[in-house]
């Protein structure tokens, strides 16, 4: 196969994997990609040889088609290759195997399953990558949340049952019909049957409302969000520092999305006139055209709860794009409650706060320990949502006093 046999296929910039076909359509090798599109292109280099090996290069040479299946996200493409491999076993993923002990998941036969990582051998794997499979597991925990080492009848939960990544086994909180469950789910998502699992899963939203169980079933509803809407840029990041460069000298995979931060400021006088705005950078760009205008309905002088009403009313909105990072102004409490929308929602996503002095000059930057790279973006998020803020008061001011 050529580089100019690309032009037969309409390759998506998405994540999702790819499988190069031989004769008779045999299956030859399976990949990942963050970007479909970029990363089947970085096969067809001059210097393939030194970029991947020999085998791959052999591999290109016995290629007739290219096929591919479109993933949601980058974790759902690891997992579905994982189990794309297993099923088919290409002789290039063979070939290109070293005597590496790969990491493996396992879920054991225990009455309350533990879900592990072994080495060498296991029900899903094998992930050559182990930084990758950390990062995996760690989203993956907060959609199903399971048992890893905690012992049965203990009198205090388990430091993960504390954090809300057990379901409390530990200390008999939750019955082994309904763990079980969690563990049905999870290998549902493992097995890359994502469908499937949604369709249970409002199964099991529908059944809990009908019981009138209205918190178990809201509870669902924020699963099945999260699900939709997983938050996986840590493991974008993880990809892009493996994947080999392209004849440009740049990674094969780049990230489908940009980094998106939203930067979100109240304005108001005494309480009166309150609005509240969402600023948008992407790849330390405004992205003027995304921005968004909050009139606050509950006008009263606090703005934390006002806070809390943009960010409520900003994620009842699953068609905006997702941010990798949010920026508040403000200290812990704007954190705080920032933490808590998103915890109602189902996401993970990364919360900064900007502190001030007394001349509103930024102090210092709150968080999670963000790198020092983004600084320059966080702060002109943050002043750019000041201005914008300031604009909106002003204009909607403007109009009040002219009737």
């Amino acid at each position: 196969m050529k580089k100019v046999d690309l032009t037969k296929f309409s390759l998506p910039d998405a994540p999702g994997i790819y499988f190069f076909l031989g004769k008779k359509g045999k299956i030859l090798y399976i990949g990942k990609a963050t970007s479909l599109k970029d990363r089947i292109k970085s096969y067809f280099t001059r210097d393939i040889l030194i970029t991947r090996s020999p085998l791959i290069a052999e591999m290109l040479e016995e290629a007739e088609k290219i096929e591919f299946i479109e993933t949601d996200s980058v974790l759902e493409a690891l997992l579905l290759e994982t189990s794309e491999i297993k099923k088919h076993q290409p002789i290039y993923n063979s070939k290109e195997k070293d005597d590496k002990s790969y990491n493996y998941v396992t879920i054991t036969q225990d009455d309350f399953p533990k879900v592990v990582v072994t080495r060498g051998s296991g029900a899903y794997g094998p992930f050559p990558h182990g930084n990758e499979l950390r990062e995996a597991l760690k989203i993956i925990r907060k959609l199903f949340p399971y048992r890893d080492k905690c012992a049965l009848g203990q009198n205090n939960p388990c430091f993960n049952a504390q954090i809300g990544l057990c379901p409390g086994v530990c200390t008999g909180r939750i019955s082994k019909i309904e763990y079980r469950k969690i563990i049905k789910h999870l290998i549902l998502f493992f097995d890359g049957k994502k469908r499937t699992l949604v369709s249970t899963l409002k199964h099991d939203m529908k059944k809990l409302a009908k019981e009138h169980k209205f918190e178990d079933a809201e509870k669902v509803k924020r699963q099945i969000f999260a699900l939709k809407h997983i938050q996986d840029i840590a493991l974008i990041k993880e990809n892009l520092t493996t994947d080999p460069p392209t004849e440009h000298g740049r990674t094969g995979n780049r990230q489908p999305t940009t980094f998106r931060i939203e930067a979100y400021d109240v304005a108001h006088i005494s309480g009166t006139s309150v609005v509240s705005v969402m600023a948008v950078v992407e790849d330390g760009e405004l992205a003027k055209s995304q921005y968004r205008k909050f009139k606050i309905r509950a006008d009263k002088n606090n703005d934390i709860a006002n806070l809390k009403e943009t960010l409520t009313r900003r994620f009842a909105h699953p068609e905006w794009k997702s941010p990798n990072l949010i920026v508040v102004d403000g200290g812990r409490g704007q954190i705080n409650v920032a933490k808590e929308v998103l915890k109602r929602v189902g996401l993970n996503i990364c919360v900064v706060s900007v502190a001030k002095d007394e001349r509103h000059k930024a102090r210092e930057i709150l968080g999670n320990g963000q790198s020092s790279a983004l600084t320059k973006s966080i702060l002109l998020a943050n002043s750019e949502a000041h201005r914008f803020a300031i604009d909106y008061h002003r204009k909607l001011r403007g109009k009040e006093f002219q009737i």
